[in-house]
């Protein structure tokens, strides 16, 4: 496994240490074969952390960590397609209020 060198200890002050996108794949891997509690101890990060790449790594496997410009056609259209959808159900729903309104004025 890659090492990785942390920058110096600046989280008092707010900064947050920066992993990059193969440390992460690793760290994942490593997870997986002795357990994510494990492998965080090990690799000094924290749990919440790996479990969230974890997950990331089974979502989306190889584009887990890939910046927003490099992401597949698919990725952005299925962001789009989910804007889409949120879209139509607020639609949606003013019609149905829109319709008990009318419903209820015309009784």
């Amino acid at each position: 496994m890659a090492k990785h060198q942390p920058p110096p200890s600046n989280e008092a002050e707010g900064n947050r240490r920066r992993f990059d996108p193969s440390f992460k794949h690793e760290a994942v891997a490593l997870g997986k074969r002795i357990g994510i509690p494990q492998a965080a101890r090990d690799l000094d990060i924290n749990e919440t952390n790996l479990r969230n790449w974890s997950q990331a790594v089974a979502d989306r496997g190889s584009q887990a960590f890939a910046p927003v410009s490099q992401r597949t056609d698919v990725d952005s259209e299925l962001r789009r397609l989910r804007e889409e959808v949120r879209v139509l159900k607020m639609e949606r729903d003013i019609l149905k209020k829109a319709a008990a309104f009318f419903a209820k004025e015309n009784a």
